[in-house]
């Protein structure tokens, strides 16, 4: 037996076990950034919400495009408030809380059942 193919075959072995390691954190890390990408929708809802309550003194409008403007989340899973002081030049605040959920199913057990994210803007208002 040539001295090449035992090393061959104790590389094989190294690599059969190692290959479930590396592609496990390698889904962890894109969950990871599905949760990330989840935020930033949710950040944008907030903003457009928060802009929408500026503009306008209607709080379901600013609900409505605040759940508009979260295009790729779950509406079901979404809970937007309008938080508004009384006047105009006043702060009128939009939070949204997200529950997400991990979408790939084989690092679901590295994750919480339920990340809750959330974001909140404040803009002033432009009418009283």
């Amino acid at each position: 037996m040539a001295v090449g193919a035992g090393e061959r075959g104790s590389a094989a072995l190294e690599f059969a076990l190692v290959l479930p390691l590396v592609l496990t954190m390698t889904l962890a890390v894109l969950q990871v950034g599905l949760l990330v990408k989840d935020q930033l929708v949710l950040e944008e809802s907030a903003r457009a919400g928060a802009r929408q309550g500026a503009v306008s003194t209607d709080d379901g409008s600013v609900r409505d495009t605040a759940m508009r403007a979260a295009v790729s989340l779950d509406p079901e899973r979404l809970v937007v408030s309008v938080t508004r002081e009384p006047g105009q030049g006043s702060g009128v605040t939009v939070a949204v809380v997200y529950h997400d959920r991990a979408a790939i199913p084989i690092v679901s057990w590295l994750f919480p059942s339920t990340v809750d994210l959330s974001a909140a803007v404040t803009m002033r208002q432009e009418t009283g």
